[in-house]
């Protein structure tokens, strides 16, 4: 099965504020169904969504199965008040406020819970993030209170020391994994998460003019190493291309996304594996 592990259908690849305002009064049907037909058209059956602050990818998990597809989602992912996150999803100030979130997932049936751990890679500079992580203990507790409701927990997480704590912690599936660490690697290795290490946000963007091409390159180069090396190790990962980011447009961003892995990993039963993973556990708990 073909499928893209990390999308995000309420974003376009081009620009964020217009697709999002699209559905600022009601969700519009039409353009989730272009992006679905996007999947369709290329045969990419399995979508894991990365979740909306608008109901988008709850009505895209209604129309998925009229195109055919396997659609999973968190239906929103939940961030620490004043920490990066309000994007895709809703804030928490307290544990009591957290679980509230954690118990809408379970209430509208959605398939997992999905947590932001930490902020964006800083495209300007090699090694830097748009904002550090949260400490160690909250990234613990979050992971810990959805596995307590049953949920597999999907974690966008930047940076050695925010990755660590989360694989540490048992999260199920690592997004974008930036600038791992060797004891990174080999944590997850020993571990059950898949990382998902969502090469075409920086990698699309070469020659588009927005960032220091070297920069981008620097970064990727580290980026495919890393993947490199876990695989090597016997990490688990998987193919997701953080579609509807800019520069990667749904369909095509997942075909990206598979050649920047191809360069990292030629041997593609590596990946397979993650996904058929991913498949298996992140699902509505029944």
């Amino acid at each position: 099965m073909r499928g893209d592990c990390h999308i995000h259908v309420i974003m376009d690849g081009v620009n964020y504020r217009k697709a999002v305002e699209l559905h600022r009064e009601q969700v519009q049907d039409a353009p989730i169904r272009r992006c679905l037909a996007a999947y369709q058209e290329r045969g990419i059956t399995f979508l894991r969504e990365g979740g909306d602050a608008r109901h988008v990818s709850e009505r895209a998990r209604d129309l998925a199965p009229e195109y055919g597809l396997d659609y999973r989602t968190p239906l929103f992912a939940i961030h620490k008040k004043g920490h990066y996150g309000g994007i895709v999803g809703y804030a928490f100030e307290t544990w009591e406020e957290y679980r509230a979130l954690v118990g809408q997932v379970r209430q509208k049936r959605g398939d997992f819970v999905k947590i932001m751990t930490s902020g964006l890679i800083d495209f300007t500079q090699v090694g830097a993030l748009s904002e550090e992580g949260l400490d160690r203990e909250a990234i613990r507790e979050m992971i810990h209170i959805a596995h307590e409701e049953g949920f597999a927990v999907m974690s966008h997480t930047n940076g050695a020391e925010n990755a660590l704590a989360a694989i540490e912690a048992g999260v199920d599936s690592l997004e974008h994994g930036a600038f791992l660490s060797e004891e990174c690697l080999d944590a997850l290795a020993e571990s059950r998460t898949v990382w998902v290490p969502t090469l075409s946000p920086c990698l699309n963007m070469l020659g588009a003019g927005r960032y220091d091409d070297g920069v981008l390159r620097e970064i990727g180069r580290i980026h495919q190493e890393n993947i490199r090396r876990a695989a090597g190790k016997g990490a688990l990962l998987a193919v997701g291309s953080d579609a509807g980011a800019w520069q990667v447009p749904h369909g095509t961003g997942t075909e990206t996304e598979e050649h920047w892995m191809r360069q990292a990993l030629p041997e593609s039963a590596v990946l397979e594996r993650g996904m058929e993973e991913i498949q298996r556990r992140f699902r509505y708990p029944e």
